[in-house]
């Protein structure tokens, strides 16, 4: 009898697009590693952040609740959120409870681990970092907006483009990290807040040279919506050539675009915040030699235009068995 090697898949961002990935992909027998930013320092992280000195645990937790094979009610319970009182409220109990596990173990990335043995989750989350750091944006006007969530949602004129980001103070990778991405047979990228939950991860000293070297195939899903303050009228195009910018040119061997349009209803609730359906040339991306750009209707329906876990898995299993 021959025995397959389990294919090793690496996802590497943060939010809610590396949440839905990761959903999708825990049912197949591939070996999960998610590679999450530790530049969150709003909401929960921020306080939990500045309070006991530890890394921001929200993008963690959501990576750990996705992976997770326990029980729907213990997923819940980390997703669940205090409303009311003065000290607990707004914190996630997941986020609590990681920030608990740091304290007895003593160390943050073994509080992560024992997190996920509790969740049973299907792979592995790593911080990117196990040093603290903060997000630094510059404005195309030269003015400089310090921490993620001045960046993610501007008190400044959302109307200028960012010019560049980067990490105060340069921080190392986690050397799970590395060892992850050096493994992997596949590197997913996204979707995601394009400056605030994927780019920071190639911040990180030795995370965009490992992902070079590696000989993964390295696929980049395009955001379905562009985001105020961030990637203001940004075509497919756009979004391409600033991850090239940060990660550099030719790395990327698959481009994941989108192709079915929301319904108009929810593009006009969208409209409202500033937010657009991410256009496209289908005849200039399909001249493009490298990277092969796949159009996919990957679109979930509902009000919440958000990319379908089922509908990535399906794709991605397409591509992993061509390796």
């Amino acid at each position: 009898m021959i025995f397959q090697k389990q294919k090793r898949i690496v996802v590497i961002g943060g939010g809610t697009g590396v949440f839905n990935v990761l959903t999708g992909l825990k049912n197949y027998p591939y070996h999960l590693s998610a590679i999450v930013s530790i530049a969150d320092d709003g909401g929960s992280s921020g306080i939990l952040r500045e309070e006991f000195g530890i890394l921001p645990p929200g993008d963690l937790r959501r990576a750990l609740v996705a992976l997770s094979s326990s029980s729907s009610i213990l997923a819940q319970l980390f997703n669940y959120r205090f409303e009311n009182g003065t000290s607990l409220k707004g914190h996630s109990f997941g986020n609590l409870f990681i920030t608990a596990l740091e304290r007895i173990t003593g160390d943050f990335n073994q509080a992560i681990k024992e997190a996920g043995k509790i969740l049973a989750i299907k792979g592995e989350v790593i911080p990117v970092s196990l040093e603290n750091t903060r997000l630094i944006a510059q404005l195309e006007n030269n003015e400089y907006i310090v921490g993620e969530t001045n960046i993610d949602v501007p008190k400044h004129n959302p109307n200028l483009s960012i010019k560049k980001i980067f990490l105060s103070p340069s921080v190392r990778a986690n050397p799970e990290a590395l060892r992850a991405i050096k493994l992997a047979d596949l590197i997913i990228i996204g979707p995601g807040d394009l400056y605030t939950s994927i780019l920071p991860n190639f911040l990180v000293q030795g995370i965009k040279e490992a992902v070079r070297k590696s000989k993964a195939k390295k696929v980049y899903f395009c955001n379905l919506m562009t985001k105020f303050g961030e990637t203001n009228n940004f075509t497919a195009k756009d979004f391409y050539a600033i991850i090239e910018k940060y990660l550099g040119k030719g790395i990327i061997d698959y481009f994941i675009v989108n192709s079915k349009k929301p319904k108009k209803k929810y593009l006009d609730l969208y409209k409202k915040e500033n937010s657009f359906f991410v256009r496209y040339s289908k005849k200039e991306l399909s001249s493009w030699k490298k990277p092969k750009v796949i159009f996919y209707p990957l679109l979930k329906e509902g009000a919440f235009l958000r990319h379908d876990p089922k509908k990535i898995a399906s794709l991605i299993e397409r591509l992993i068995s061509s390796l």
